[in-house]
């Protein structure tokens, strides 16, 4: 399994945090990964993926297992990294 991992430090209340996130959300959501919040905290499936969104007052950290699945379907974790590096950024601008 390749790990992406890949943290946005913002300056918001959690739960506005939370808000921006789903921005990325709809991002992943178009590759079947689903999410289930509690609080703070996202768990997030999908075929042949599986991971976390954790918002605290000072971060967002994405994780992402891929899995042999994702691999046989040409995810590349670099990429992968970078788009979600580029989409987080994106939902924290002022």
């Amino acid at each position: 399994m390749s790990d992406v991992r890949v943290t946005q430090s913002h300056d918001l209340p959690v739960d506005e945090a939370v808000e921006r996130v789903t921005e990325f959300e709809d991002m992943i959501k178009k590759y079947g990964v689903k999410s289930t919040w509690k609080g703070g905290h996202a768990d997030l499936k999908g075929m042949g993926v599986k991971g976390s969104i954790d918002v605290t007052d000072s971060d967002v950290t994405v994780v992402l297992k891929l899995g042999m699945m994702a691999k046989a379907a040409g995810v590349d974790p670099k990429r992968l990294e970078g788009s979600i590096r580029k989409r987080l950024a994106a939902a924290f601008e002022d």
